[in-house]
């Protein structure tokens, strides 16, 4: 992509949008940078880039007068990008931009819920192979960031938002782990995001691997929309997981997961489709046996906080939508549960987790905005408690809870109500586990 002496408008200046603007400087670019935000609430890396910047909204900016606009991945469409487009202008997301100046093959790793832990598996498998490897875009560093040095392979956690305007970009193997509601606010409808989802696909060709789990007939669906050789991972596929091990249908070959700390049959799913990538890749068995062996697990997903009195506490705060919480619940080991849920409503319906709560919990403890919704949905089939704090509902789940049985944070909701973020939440989750231990006199980690 040729950027010398061109005019790029990079909208959004958070670190995508910083990494982009690095990007397209280093590439000879006239850069502007815009944002809605004001231009003190701008980070100082974004107000010290040496650009021209538009704040506080992109008139200023002349969409309509650029050569090339990169959004960032928060940025939704809005009319004047169309009335660039007409212009003359090209309109690229910041991992199309990054995309295009890597040199490295890419492995992509999407999915309504998953993505973050089956891209940290990906990754440590290929590095204990040996590989160079960058991982990031949703996870961790900005995708753009992986042109700034030389890498054997590229693993990228990919969005939605991400997926929205990527006409060429074209992953060596894609993945799909799932796809369910979420993210309504910012699409028309659900099959508005699952396009958006399935976009990584869609250049795939001869060579390329698309994985998607078996018997998922919105995934395969998705897959199709390329050319990529369908591998499948779960129950009964080219990947399956059973017990504590992943079987290769191809060879026969299994790999443990005994030791990979990975708590939940929805994680070994996970671990499957990034067992399916890495031998797409050509990382042999032995590496692969490594990788999952040396594996930890990110926290506040499906993270084992403690035991008290025999009840097994897991922190899964990243579980900020109905699906994420619906497979955790189900996924779990221990036979009962009681769920602690709530926070920001995303305005998706709450039928699916009332389902997985007549099958599996002992009662709800509600907290948060979302209360009132979740306690309406739930209306009498089955245990509703509600919670003013976090350390309140980790006794009252407590309380509800045998010996035997899991208390598990799954909260299907976001954190903006009473945290900063889903970490905030899973810490104050931890700290409210060990207090209930020492009070108790009995915590094992």
């Amino acid at each position: 992509m040729e950027l010398s002496n061109r005019k790029v408008v990079v909208v959004g200046l958070g670190k995508s949008g910083v990494a982009a603007a690095k990007l397209c400087l280093a590439n000879g670019a006239r850069v502007i940078g815009t944002d809605s935000a004001p231009l003190a609430s701008l980070s100082p890396e974004a107000r010290g880039l040496g650009i021209e910047l538009c704040a506080g909204g992109h008139e200023a900016a002349e969409l309509d007068r650029a050569d090339v606009i990169v959004l960032s991945p928060g940025v939704a469409d809005f009319p004047a990008l169309s009335r660039a487009a007409r212009a003359g202008a090209e309109v690229i997301g910041e991992l199309e931009l990054a995309s295009r100046f890597v040199h490295a093959p890419v492995l992509a790793v999407g999915g309504t819920n998953g993505k973050s832990t089956a891209t940290s598996v990906l990754a440590a498998l290929l590095q204990a192979a040996g590989l160079r490897v960058f991982a990031g875009a949703n996870l961790g560093r900005p995708a753009a960031e992986a042109a700034e040095d030389a890498y054997d392979v590229i693993v990228w956690e990919v969005s939605s938002f991400q997926m929205e305007r990527v006409p060429t970009f074209r992953p060596k193997v894609s993945v799909l782990l799932n796809i369910s509601e979420d993210h309504l606010d910012r699409y028309s409808g659900f099959s508005a995001y699952a396009t958006a989802k399935g976009n990584a696909f869609v250049n795939q060709g001869e060579g390329d691997v698309a994985i998607v789990p078996a018997g998922d007939a919105a995934c395969l669906q998705q897959a199709r929309r390329g050319h990529g050789r369908i591998v499948t991972f779960g129950t009964d596929a080219d990947y399956a997981t059973q017990a504590d091990a992943i079987y290769e249908r191809a060879t026969g070959a299994s790999f443990s997961l005994a030791d990979a700390q990975l708590h939940g049959r929805h994680n070994h799913d996970n671990a499957a489709a990034a067992v399916a990538a890495a031998r797409a890749f050509g990382v042999d068995a032995d590496a692969v046996g490594r990788g999952l062996a040396a594996f930890r697990p990110l926290p506040h997903r499906m993270a084992r906080a403690g035991t008290v009195r025999g009840v097994t506490f897991y922190d899964d705060s990243k579980a900020t939508n109905v699906g994420a919480a619906v497979t955790a619940l189900l996924g779990l080991a221990e036979a009962r549960a009681v769920l602690i849920a709530g926070g920001r409503d995303k305005h998706g319906s709450y039928a699916p987790l009332v389902q997985a709560l007549e099958q599996k919990a002992r009662a709800v403890v509600l907290v948060g905005e979302a209360a009132d919704r979740i306690a309406a949905a739930v209306a009498g089939r089955g245990p509703v408690l509600r919670a003013a704090s976090m350390t309140h509902a980790v006794r009252a789940a407590f309380g509800a809870a045998s010996p035997g049985d899991a208390v598990l944070l799954s909260p299907a909701c976001s954190s903006f109500d009473m945290f900063s973020s889903y970490a905030a939440r899973g810490d104050a989750f931890v700290s409210a586990v060990q207090e209930l231990g020492a009070d108790c006199s009995e915590v094992t980690a």
